[in-house]
């Protein structure tokens, strides 16, 4: 009698939970640690960059956006030159064990006396910025060539719960400590994390093999014993020959978009209504566990089977269609707890159900795209439209204010609702045996 069929309580109670099937379990409970590891390692540092940014200057975050645009230019390119050189096995954990490294560099700077460097300041918070993009995408990238379409659609909104988890037991370590330990301390914490992260990627590549062989037809047919091979551009080569993932990159374009008019209007809706700084810590602090509490319940009960009864195309619609109302709503009425409330119901969308869907998007592409092109789009891609939105909403809100930021949200939002149609319908369409396969331009592996 195999184990399927005498699963144990803990099986069972994750089958009727999120539908994970018992040789799925091992695999599921791993990647929900690796993102729990992972995303709250970089919460409990990101406060530390937040106060870089204050030693470098708050009147000139705008250089330190264009810094980390340029930032991902760079690093996605040395990214990919890496996968091609080494075996996938090998990399996935080593960029994190990389992360650990480099922050316990800066934490030998900033030890030696080099805290009050602005320019050292300034390259923390840049990196920190890009890896935050890398080490997402990289995540993303090992679970879409882990798990099947098939499972993705049951299993990815049950796993990115261990990320929402990460992500309010991270800012919590980052608040109870911060005083005792300092951000050198947190730091420290940070690259522990990191570490504690690439041996849970090295655990969940042994799995991942049995996971394939269970699975049977279901499962991912690809492999990581080996190198991706091409060259260093090969991910803006991809993105560049394929429609399909144009689409991809249009949608999160327009997301970052959407993503950074919501956060300037709710911030000088923020400054009106509060003077006191600690006043809207505290109000952008309950925003913040409103929706990882929301989300993170919806993750782990809701989301695999909101995608399989409604489809990926719904999912992907979700945020498009919410933010049309969401803008006509503020642009008649402007006001700071209306935004406060589309926000929450904005970002728990995203988080609970956009995110997990958006990632399905890729278990149906090459394995080359998984890792390379989508690399681009996570980070080059993103970070692009984060600049763009930022110099475009700062103009918008000096010379119409927020109705005016409001009409921009609906026009981005309309545009953003057919990219999401096409590239829903795309995904449902593509054959799971051949899927939507980007150009290939690797030199064999």
């Amino acid at each position: 009698m195999s184990q399927n069929d005498n699963p144990s309580l803990l099986q069972r109670t994750f089958k009727s939970m999120a539908g994970v099937e018992p040789h799925e379990l091992s695999a599921v409970l791993l990647s929900m640690l690796y993102f729990f590891f992972l995303f709250g390692s970089y919460s409990v540092v990101k406060p530390v960059r937040d106060a870089m940014g204050t030693v470098y200057g708050i009147n000139h975050l705008n250089q330190l956006f264009l810094g980390t645009f340029i930032g991902t230019l760079i690093l996605a390119p040395l990214y990919a030159g890496m996968a091609s050189r080494l075996k996938l096995s090998n990399f996935l954990p080593w960029v994190y064990g990389f992360i650990a490294l480099t922050i316990l560099g800066f934490y030998a700077l900033f030890s030696g006396g080099k805290v009050s460097d602005r320019y050292v300041a300034a390259g923390f918070y840049i990196w920190v910025s890009v890896f935050n993009m890398l080490i997402i995408s990289v995540f993303w990238s090992f679970m879409a060539d882990t798990f099947s379409r098939t499972q993705a659609k049951r299993l990815f909104g049950f796993i990115a719960a261990g990320g929402t988890v990460g992500g309010i037991a991270g800012p919590a370590i980052a608040t109870l400590l911060a005083k005792s330990v300092g951000n050198n301390g947190l730091m420290l914490i940070s690259a522990g994390g990191f570490i504690v992260t690439a041996l849970l990627v090295k655990l969940l590549a042994n799995e991942r093999d049995k996971l394939v062989a269970a699975s049977g037809s279901e499962g991912q047919r690809t492999n990581i014993n080996h190198r991706l091979g091409g060259n260093p551009l090969d991910g803006f080569i991809l993105l560049l020959k394929s429609p399909y993932l144009m689409l991809i990159a249009g949608f999160l374009l327009l997301m970052t978009f959407i993503s950074t008019v919501v956060y300037t209007q709710l911030g000088d809706l923020m400054t009106k209504a509060f003077s006191d700084h600690n006043a809207r810590t505290q109000a952008y602090a309950a925003i913040e566990l409103v929706v990882n509490s929301t989300a993170v319940l919806i993750q782990l009960i809701g989301t695999g089977r909101i995608i399989n009864r409604f489809g990926v195309t719904l999912g992907l619609m979700l945020n498009p269609i919410i933010m049309v109302f969401a803008f006509l709503a503020i642009a008649f009425s402007p006001v700071l707890m209306i935004l406060a409330s589309l926000q929450v119901v904005r970002r728990v969308a995203e988080y609970a159900v956009a995110k997990p869907t958006r990632e399905m998007l890729f278990t149906v592409v090459d394995q080359e795209s998984k890792y390379k092109a989508k690399n681009v789009i996570d980070t080059v891609v993103y970070r692009g439209g984060d600049l763009i939105a930022s110099f475009a909403s700062v103009a918008v809100l000096n010379g119409y204010g927020d109705i005016g930021l409001a009409v921009l949200g609906v026009i981005v939002s309309l545009f953003w609702f057919p990219i999401a149609w096409v590239l829903g319908k795309r995904y449902e369409s593509a054959r799971s045996a051949e899927g939507v396969a980007a150009v290939p331009v690797a030199v064999g592996h």
